[in-house]
This record gives structure tokens, C-alpha cells and sequence, in this order.
């Protein structure tokens, strides 16, 4: 039995020069249900110096919702205080 093989194509939905910044947008994506890679784009520093960093990257199908999301999270980040209260102790 011939195993079928699918090639998705991958879509840019953020880049960014921290690869931390890469993986929280990964985490935001995955735990909206979006499949959701990061890729080093490094450039070879003797030939473009200061060029690199990393993509994140998602299929085709997903890269609208992944991009509206990305967008609403930009909209409404979380504050120092959000996170003092997520972090407290809970109710009791």
C-alpha cells in the first residue's frame, strides 16, 4: 500500500529577530488549534552581516485566522498587573 504524501504550503505569518518572541506567537497559535512551525531564517553572516532571526510559519488554510489572532493579541497585550492577578493565589 503506497503511503500518500501531502505537501502542504507553508505561509509567513510573523517574523521576528527573538526566537523567544517567535515561541510565545507559536504557543498563542497552538493553543487556538493552529499547527504552527518556527523556522530559522539565517543569512550567512560573511555575506549579510546582522541578517537572521526567525519566521513562523503556518498553512495556507490557517494563515488568515493565524494572522487575526496574532493581530488581537497585539491589540490587547497583557500588563504587568494582569499578570500579578493570574499569579495570586487562587480563590478559596
Amino acid at each position: 500500500m503506497a503511503k500518500a504524501e501531502v505537501h502542504e504550503q507553508l505561509v509567513k505569518v510573523f517574523d521576528t529577530d527573538e526566537e523567544s518572541e517567535a515561541m510565545v506567537v507559536r504557543g498563542l497559535l497552538q493553543s487556538t488549534g493552529i499547527d504552527a512551525i518556527i523556522e530559522n531564517r539565517e543569512a550567512p553572516q560573511d555575506i549579510l552581516p546582522g541578517v537572521g532571526g526567525v519566521i513562523v510559519l503556518v498553512r495556507e488554510d490557517q494563515a488568515k485566522v493565524a494572522l487575526q489572532t496574532i493581530e488581537a493579541y497585539r491589540r490587547s497585550p497583557t500588563t504587568d498587573e494582569d499578570e500579578a492577578v493570574s499569579e495570586g493565589p487562587g480563590p478559596r
